[in-house]
């Protein structure tokens, strides 16, 4: 039985699902001032089954479920990719999975609640039913998600959620995060006192990609503060229409690229070409059967083209932030490590910068 605050919670959703039936989870929680994970929570029992905090145990038996589509998302990108969990690797707080399909890197100690999640599903004249797996941080935010699809062996994934339900559950409660007007990662020194001749030197100095963050930690800098700072050597600011024409751009010649959407909890990579795109409504989406994206475009605040050496020479991305100075989403060319970078996307992005200049 719902306590009489759920009660009252889920009376005003079923009004507000009435009223707009095809509002996403996600956006209804935002408009009854809640957390997504407590409007999942109101379904226990009926349409939501707790899980067990055993990340590690659940993330590597979903090899056996076959394909399956997962989403990752954050407050302005959605990114929906279909495949199958194939190497995964966890270790203490972070975990792999590495795979053609479904590429994760994955921050569990920001997993703090899970569910299995059958939601109700008309097809035609039938019904049916969709179900997923969704992880929440401590604040009730979704971090990553995992969805059944036709190819889905869905004797295993049952017999997955039957293993790892909760035995006895609690009531969920949420830690709202504090509001703030920049990300965490960007509030920092003041431009004066941050050594950009150091910086310069460390960034030409760089051998991987993966020594960034160390260098922003080293250095005390915020990520766009340095993009700012660093120089046109290494990153430039260009207007945020240039994500769509980059996008446009590799489907036009079918340069495969990477693209990564993170939320707190984990980053999604697609790599791979990308085919069919569509804007809808604000929303422009990659469409292709795999693989889709859905950006808010308004939502794009900032956006830089970057270059960090390696041993493998230069590798070249385009960054692109919210007004908070949050990661919206990363594109690269498709390589593999020990490769050096595609020409066609270095001729994108060059390309691209040329004509914002102009």
């Amino acid at each position: 039985m719902l306590s009489p605050s759920n009660a009252e919670l889920a009376t005003r959703w079923s009004r507000l699902r009435g009223e707009q039936p095809t509002l996403r989870i996600r956006d209804a929680a935002t408009t009854l001032g809640v957390s997504e994970a407590e409007l999942v929570a109101l379904g226990v029992g009926t349409t939501a089954t707790p899980l067990a905090a055993n990340w590690r145990s659940i993330l590597s038996e979903m090899p056996s479920a076959g394909r399956v589509m997962c989403l990752t998302r954050n407050e302005h990108c959605v990114h929906e990719r279909h495949g199958r969990f194939e190497d995964v690797q966890v270790t203490g707080p972070h975990g792999l999975v590495l795979g053609p399909d479904i590429d994760l890197r994955l921050f569990l100690g920001s997993w703090k609640h899970g569910f299995a999640v059958r939601e109700p599903l008309k097809l035609g004249n039938q019904q049916g039913e969709r179900l997923s797996l969704q992880f929440f941080d401590a604040a009730g935010e979704a971090v990553h998600k995992i969805y059944a699809t036709d190819e889905t062996d869905r004797t295993a994934f049952d017999a997955l959620i039957a293993r790892h339900r909760a035995e006895a559950p609690g009531e969920l409660t949420v830690t709202p995060r504090a509001s703030d007007t920049v990300a965490p990662e960007s509030v920092g020194r003041p431009d004066s006192e941050i050594d950009v001749e150091g910086l310069r030197q460390a960034w030409r100095a760089m051998k991987d990609t993966h020594e960034f963050f160390g260098m922003l930690g080293k250095f005390k800098v915020g990520r766009v503060q340095a993009l700012r700072l660093v120089g046109e050597e290494f990153a430039r600011e260009l207007p945020p229409r240039v994500l769509r024409s980059a996008m446009e751009a590799a489907s036009a010649d079918g340069t495969p690229i990477m693209i990564f959407v993170g939320s707190g909890g984990c980053i999604q990579i697609h790599s791979g070409p990308i085919n069919r795109l569509v804007e809808v409504h604000g929303w422009f989406n990659v469409l292709d059967p795999a693989f889709n994206l859905h950006l808010r475009e308004a939502g794009v605040a900032r956006v830089f083209s970057v270059r960090k050496p390696t041993d493998d020479g230069v590798v070249t991305s385009i960054e692109a932030f919210c007004n908070r100075h949050r990661n919206i989403l990363l594109m690269f060319g498709a390589r593999k490590p020990g490769k050096p970078e595609l020409e066609p996307w270095r001729s994108i992005v060059a390309r691209i910068e040329k004509q914002a200049a102009a």
